[in-house]
């Protein structure tokens, strides 16, 4: 017992620096808070990345049958990081009906801001839900300013009567978090009655004119859980390397995980990084099996290709690339 104990504590050390260390709050900047003001949001500052969250409490959602709670997937969000030479980089992912999707899109456009994709992440919902990356680049309440008018259209358009969302609701969560995230290898965080959990990337380097793409950013891999241990469903999103995207959907599929889109978020980016979204239904403790083997899948395939150095570019000379992958 007097060797196995230092040999613990020396592990325990070692464990504890290998992981990513925890975003911690920081003071909010004052271009920071002035953006704030001018959308009319909250946010919080961490790890260097202003977030707002644009959850949709509007919308009532069913997924094959099941009525699901807004943390559960339909919660977007922007966020801003300082970039090269005074600027900020902007990002975000906003959570569209079909009606929105347009008059979104021109709001954006219509102000310089970019487009740079376009699908679902589920199956089987209803209503239709869509989900729009946005990028831009420039001063902090310029942006604000300018991301504004899309994301007030959200809830206001109506062109048709919205579609009543059917099914049952779950059962209050009865998940046991502390076995779910001793199977995937990460904690979560609760919200209402999903437990969600994200890992980062810290491995590949991102960088979009001069700014670092974390976690915080939108580079992470998540999982988020509902339900009780013997009936369960589980989205998220997993955030690949080209080599890494035929390892991890074999692994997920394995697990019977349905892969519900692939595509990019971002363009302009090196390396290149590949998104899959997925959803799956059954016991608890085989869905984060199935998460946990995606996650196993990465950091392992060989290292991202070289970084091509970054040079300006005007918004209007790239088109965003469009993926879908819809139901029949």
């Amino acid at each position: 017992m007097r060797v196995i104990r230092p040999i613990v504590a020396i592990v325990a050390i070692l464990i504890a620096e290998a992981l990513p260390p925890a975003a911690v709050a920081q003071e909010m900047p004052s271009d920071y808070a002035a953006a704030l003001t001018a959308l009319g949001r909250q946010g919080d500052f961490k790890d260097g990345v202003l977030r707002v969250g644009l959850p949709r409490r509007d919308l009532t959602v069913a997924i094959d049958g099941i009525r699901l709670p807004t943390p559960f997937g339909f919660s977007g969000w922007i966020a801003m990081t300082p970039g090269d030479h005074g600027t900020h980089v902007m990002m975000g992912d906003l959570v569209l009906t079909e009606d929105e999707v347009n008059p979104v899109m021109s709001a954006l456009l219509d102000r310089g801001l970019e487009v740079t994709a376009l699908h679902n992440h589920f199956f089987w919902e209803s209503p239709r839900m869509f989900y729009m990356h946005v990028h831009g680049h420039g001063e902090a309440g310029d942006l604000a300013r300018r991301v504004k008018p899309a994301l007030d259209l959200m809830g206001t358009v109506s062109s048709r009567p919205a579609a009543a969302a059917t099914g049952a609701p779950l059962p209050a969560s009865t998940l046991d978090h502390a076995r779910l995230a001793e199977i995937v290898g990460q904690e979560g965080e609760t919200t209402g009655d999903v437990y969600k959990i994200t890992v980062g990337r810290p491995d590949i380097d991102l960088r979009q004119m001069g700014a670092r793409i974390n976690s915080r950013m939108g580079l992470n891999t998540w999982a988020a859980f509902t339900g009780g241990d013997q009936m369960a469903v589980v989205a998220g999103d997993v955030a690949m390397l080209e080599q890494e995207v035929t390892p991890v959907l074999t692994a997920m599929r394995r697990y019977g995980l349905d892969i519900v889109a692939i595509h990019h978020h971002m363009t302009g980016s090196r390396p290149v990084v590949i998104f899959l979204h997925y959803y799956g239904k059954g016991p608890a403790g085989e869905l984060a099996r199935g998460v946990r083997a995606a996650l196993d899948e990465l950091g392992k395939h060989g290292p991202p290709a070289p970084r091509v150095r970054e040079t300006a570019r005007p918004c209007s000379r790239f088109l965003p690339a469009v993926y879908f992958l819809r139901s029949l």
